[in-house]
């Protein structure tokens, strides 16, 4: 079982950047999961950010975020980045880290993925 610790979120003002990392740990083979990154604002519902397939060769994005994040992986720090340019303040949330290990393709919806960090606070001030 993997286990995810996600950092690198904070207060930013509107047009900054941030990197947040999802360190993953555990008797487990990191090449063999599926990650997601996820938000959830206050009083909302948790919405599908980003995802990288097993290969890191296919990423995927939620029309909200595209052409400003971007998902990555470090196979030899076992380590999943979300990177945030052009901050707004509707991407104040709090940004959680996720591993599917069994789907076949990557999914977008939180209920596929097995295992999640504890999450991460962004606030992104006007």
């Amino acid at each position: 079982q993997v286990q995810l610790v996600e950092s690198g979120g904070g207060l930013v003002q509107a047009g900054g950047s941030l990197r947040l990392s999802c360190a993953a740990s555990g008797r487990t083979t990191f090449s063999t999961y599926i990650f997601g990154w996820f938000r959830q604002a206050p009083g909302k519902e948790r919405e599908f950010v980003a995802a990288i397939n097993r290969s890191g060769r296919s990423t995927y994005y939620a029309d909200s975020v595209k052409g400003r994040f971007t998902i990555s992986r470090w196979y030899a720090g076992n380590t999943v980045y979300l990177q945030m340019n052009s901050l707004k303040p509707e991407d104040t949330a709090v940004y959680y880290c996720a591993a599917d290990e069994y789907s076949s393709v990557v999914q977008r919806t939180p209920v596929e993925y097995d295992t999640w960090g504890q999450g991460t606070q962004v606030t992104v001030s006007s």
